[in-house]
């Protein structure tokens, strides 16, 4: 790593990102705060679930020990003991899903400058919007919560409740800039209409086709967003208008203006073939977009942008497959304790790339050159060897960041 980046390695990251004064506001805020001295105080929790999330699927006592080993080889351990298990599940069940929520809000966002190779395109920022599914402990109260997909066996015949999220990723950096989590029978275009708060001028937003309807493409460009969707293959889109560079102007409705052509939406259609080997198959592509002007915005160019939605791809797997472990299902038995785990891993996330947006950004490379694997690896080596980056101290003792 280039110089000035080896220290906000390891536990120090998540300090860094999230320093124990803005941790202790926004527990203030959710109404955390403990109200008598315990041996786990807010703070330590709201970081201790974190770092489940940075190791895992490492088990509870685990990866306390791997926080607090090097205040003990430091000689900073003072009187301070590891608590039990029973004291960590209480403690968890205390703190609830909120307060990381609200930590997510308060500090995701995009990481790119002007100088980030790939994060922006004509002067637009590129962010791109996808769902995925997890898998959560086969509980009641999850299943009730969550629903289970369907499965040979008919609806609802899964094996594992799921929680859907959908979510808004800067593409330049794989940065995860807001998210919406509900159970599986919550579909995705319900998600994204949510995410709407995100989006403003200056972003481009990239989506795939089954996000294409007329109630959403409005309220997305009513923030000054600009659009480039993919659309489905037995949507018809006549021409109003040929363009000069083989695209051409349409129109779209809502579900109940179609009949009349009441309330057009006017689109610019790209249609272009895809010869790829990995997408066998795909053919034909045609997309949308606000942008109308084809001078200024070519065809060419639209198409060759839309492939930086995959870059959304690229980020949910290192959340799911890297980062939480391939196949692992999240282990907290009741929803408050699975909505927790999910905003961990999202501020998690967040922060290694951040680490990364840094270290690239620093050595004057491109951030997917860096691979986060490798980063992800370094950060939980070195969470032994940082000591003085964290503290279970209660607030009040503000922890040392030797980088500021």
């Amino acid at each position: 790593m280039p110089e000035g980046v080896p220290e906000l390695a390891g536990l120090g990251v998540l300090t860094w990102v999230y320093p124990p004064d803005v941790v202790d506001r926004v527990v203030a805020a959710c109404d955390r705060a403990e109200q008598r001295r315990r041996l786990l105080p807010t703070r330590l929790v709201v970081y201790f679930v974190l770092a489940m999330a940075l190791f895992s699927p490492a088990p509870y006592l685990e990866v306390l020990r791997h926080l607090v080993q090097g205040l003990r080889e430091a000689g900073r351990w003072g009187a301070w003991r590891v608590p039990a298990k029973s004291s960590l599940f209480r403690a968890r069940e205390r703190l609830g899903a909120r307060p990381l929520r609200v930590l997510f809000a308060a500090t995701a966002r995009p990481l790119a400058t002007a100088a980030t190779p790939g994060a922006f395109w004509r002067g637009l920022r590129l962010v791109a919007v996808d769902g995925t599914c997890w898998d959560a402990a086969d509980t009641p109260a999850n299943a009730q919560a969550f629903g289970r997909p369907g499965s040979r066996q008919g609806p609802g015949g899964g094996a594992f409740p799921q929680v859907r999220m959908v979510a808004l990723v800067e593409c330049g950096t794989h940065a995860i800039l807001d998210a919406e989590l509900e159970g599986c029978r919550v579909g995705e275009i319900t998600l994204t209409t949510r995410l709407v708060r995100s989006l403003g001028p200056g972003m481009l937003v990239l989506a795939d086709r089954e996000f294409l309807g007329v109630p959403l493409w409005r309220a997305c460009t009513a923030t000054g967003a600009h659009l480039l969707w993919r659309v489905p293959a037995n949507r018809l889109l006549e021409v109003d208008q040929a363009l000069p560079d083989g695209s051409w102007r349409s129109s779209i409705y809502a579900a109940g203006d179609r009949p009349t052509r009441r309330r057009p939406v006017r689109v610019r259609v790209v249609a272009y073939d895809l010869d790829d080997p990995a997408r066998p198959g795909e053919g034909g592509y045609r997309l949308v977009t606000d942008l109308l002007d084809h001078e200024r915005y070519p065809a060419g160019e639209l198409a060759a942008l839309y492939a930086q939605r995959w870059e959304e791809e690229t980020a949910l797997a290192e959340l799911k497959t890297h980062q939480r472990g391939p196949g692992v299902v999240l282990t907290s038995k009741t929803p408050e304790g699975i909505r927790q785990q999910l905003w961990a891993h999202l501020l998690v996330h967040h922060a290694l790339r951040a680490l990364i947006c840094r270290t690239a950004a620093a050595g004057g490379v491109d951030c997917d050159r860096l691979s986060f694997t490798d980063t992800l690896r370094a950060v939980r080596r070195s969470v032994t060897t940082a000591p003085g980056v964290f503290s279970p101290a209660a607030p009040g003792h503000r922890a040392h960041l030797a980088a500021g």
